[in-house]
């Protein structure tokens, strides 16, 4: 799909060409993956499991804020309010191939995480020869955008929604009666999907930059709805968070940040349009 290719390409020349991309991108996560699987103990006892220790960063630097903050108001608030983590005992597996095939899973996360930039690319490779000239000049630096808030949002997961959920559910209890004990394959499964969620909605800007593009979407329209994103990112960050106005702030202040962003980048978009 060269940009100085003199003919058309035709529907099957474009199938075989999506074909090889597609190729190089699934190998390079299948790639990712098998390093993944061969360093187990890096992955697992470093990575995954790091948010339900004690000593884990984020847990750290809330406790020093804790400190800091009573400090300045000692009279209101306690020295170890924020010092939180390491509640989550021992997990359970409860099947017999259940620590093998989630050995599995999480490799195949992380090889689709690790690289996803270099997939984007390849995808972004098949499409941007279809666009105009004018409309590769604008889209540039795509791939560079996608991946930084890709990983931005996967960051932002694993540091800091992941942890105050973890420590939420690990603590919260309908009765005394009732004691918490947690399965491998439930704790993977909140991390992951927390973290690969985080990441998708970090690709927000990317969405409305194009949706905007195509006529879908304007800031007009943004701006309208911004006290309803408001009200849906403290929904958001009360679902993922334990039940405190000072962890709600901290997840719902990003979601903010990207919707205004994502306000200026529509506007831009328009007058670039209009040009």
């Amino acid at each position: 799909m060269a940009m100085d290719q003199p003919d058309e390409m035709s529907f099957l020349q474009h199938l075989e060409e999506l074909r090889w991309h597609l190729i190089r991108a699934i190998s390079a996560i299948i790639i990712v993956a098998i390093l993944a699987f061969l360093n187990k103990t890096f992955v697992f006892d470093v990575i995954i499991f790091s948010p339900k220790k004690a000593d884990f960063i984020t847990f750290q630097l809330l406790c020093k804020l804790s400190e800091q903050l009573n400090l300045l108001f000692p009279a209101f608030i306690d020295k170890d309010i924020l010092c939180i983590g390491g509640n989550i005992p021992t997990l359970q597996n409860l099947s017999m191939a259940g620590q093998f095939t989630t050995h599995i899973l999480v490799s195949l996360i992380t090889g689709l995480v690790v690289a996803f930039p270099y997939v984007f690319w390849e995808i972004w490779r098949f499409i941007s020869p279809g666009l105009h000239e004018k409309e590769q000049k604008l889209t540039k630096g795509t791939v560079f955008y996608s991946s930084f808030l890709f990983l931005f949002g996967i960051s932002f997961g694993y540091f800091v929604i992941s942890p105050l959920s973890i420590n939420f559910f690990s603590t919260y209890q309908v009765s005394a009666e009732v004691a918490n004990q947690f399965t491998l394959n439930t704790y993977i499964s909140t991390l992951t999907t927390i973290v690969l969620a985080c990441g998708v909605l970090f690709e927000l800007p990317i969405v409305v930059y194009f949706l905007t593009r195509a006529g879908i979407i304007y800031p007009e329209l943004l701006r309208t709805y911004r006290k309803h994103s408001i009200v849906g990112a403290f929904i958001l960050s009360a679902i993922l968070t334990p039940p405190d106005v000072f962890s709600q702030f901290l997840v719902s202040l990003p979601l903010f940040v990207l919707y205004e962003i994502s306000i200026f980048i529509s506007a831009r978009t328009v007058k670039n349009l209009d040009k």
